[in-house]
């Protein structure tokens, strides 16, 4: 069995070396040639697989080591009786960490207390859907924004309008559909709060980055934190400039999501081949940085919450790193881009810490179970 596989996709030889022949390949090199004889091709969000990609090829299973699958042909894979595997959740707590660390930086630049905002999450699925329960977790007031959700299950959901009108946080966390395309236009921007904060996590084309880029100049009072953006890997440098945080899609690149990823999609390859799964991702984990902490029960809770996320991952290195890339433009940006992405530094996540809390703190316990870590 020949498997051609994305070479930024980790662990692949613990996880896939039993079935074949792997071959590692630049994700954005991935073409016809690369795919004919291969008989299982692994992806991340990079790689296009469409019909005009497999036709003609041995691929008989696809699988992405990501959340979305809109870098997928689902309607070409049914047709050509094609198997596939995404990896839902897989770095759902990375992005959660992610929001949580940019929401310090932007609540420490305008002097305001978090727990005073209104937060508006857009997508209640995997990564929204986790984050939701964190801010309620914290005690914050969360309006929340699923359409298809609603539709189908009913429940307490917010319109997009009110969310715009009401909330001075918006986090977006949908997928990229026909409708979510240029969800937030000119005009949608327009309409933000004054002084609103908007956050994208999920995919470049949600947000008109043209668009943002002309109100954010128009509207000093906004403030943006941007991932992901259209045409990657090219970047809008004007737009990152205006940017409080801007980085370079890696939200969800913790070392646990990534790995996770992996795991997910090799339970999945062996489910499709009628195999036990024979490796376990608790075996290749290695230990954390940051096992432990202990805090006095005495400490400002504010304080707590900062150290806490902080202390495991702080988006603001990410932010250095990717401006410094930005000094290049045209292919050497696209390029940079990339090299980000393929050399990010080892990071964790916050439901892996332990917190020892010394005395009793009810302040404290709260958000130690918001966050997900475990209290001692």
């Amino acid at each position: 069995m020949l498997i051609v596989a994305d070479e930024n996709i980790p662990l692949l030889d613990a996880f896939f070396e039993g079935f074949g022949e792997i071959r590692r390949v630049p994700g954005r090199s991935i073409d016809r040639a690369t795919v004919e004889q291969a008989d299982v091709l692994l992806v991340r969000s990079v790689t296009h697989v469409s019909r005009d990609l497999l036709q003609g090829s041995k691929v008989r299973f696809v699988g992405t080591c990501t959340i979305g699958t809109d870098h997928l042909d689902l309607e070409y894979f049914a047709e050509a009786n094609i198997g596939w595997s995404s990896a839902p959740g897989c770095n759902a707590r990375g992005v959660v960490d992610y929001v949580l660390g940019s929401l310090l930086t932007l609540a420490e630049i305008e002097g305001v207390a978090l727990a005073e905002r209104t937060f508006g999450v857009v997508g209640a699925g995997q990564v929204g859907g986790r984050l939701v329960k964190v801010l309620q977790g914290l005690g914050w007031k969360v309006l929340v924004c699923d359409p298809p959700r609603q539709a189908a299950e009913g429940g307490d959901y917010a319109s997009l309008e009110h969310v715009i009108a009401q909330c001075d946080v918006i986090s977006l966390h949908t997928p990229l559909t026909p409708s979510t395309r240029h969800l937030f236009d000119r005009q949608r921007l327009e309409q933000l709060k004054p002084g609103a904060w908007l956050i994208n996590a999920s995919r470049g084309p949600v947000v008109d980055n043209q668009a943002l880029r002309e109100v954010l100049l128009e509207r000093e009072d906004l403030q943006a934190v941007l991932d992901v953006w259209e045409g990657e890997p090219s970047v809008d440098i004007a737009l990152a400039e205006l940017c409080v945080i801007a980085t370079p899609h890696i939200a969800g690149y913790s070392l646990d999501g990534k790995q996770r990823g992996t795991a997910q999609i090799y339970q999945a390859l062996c489910q499709f081949l009628g195999q036990p799964a024979s490796v376990s991702l608790d075996q290749l984990l290695p230990a954390p940085w940051l096992a432990q902490v202990s805090l006095s029960a005495s400490c400002d809770p504010a304080w707590a919450l900062a150290m806490l996320c902080r202390g495991v991952y702080d988006p603001r290195r990410d932010d250095a790193d990717f401006r410094r890339s930005l000094v290049v433009s045209g292919a050497e940006q696209r390029t940079a881009f990339d090299l980000l992405r393929k050399h990010y530094p080892e990071r964790r996540e916050i439901d892996g810490l332990r917190v020892q809390i010394e005395g009793q703190s009810p302040e404290l316990r709260q958000i130690v179970a918001a966050l997900g870590a475990q209290a001692l």
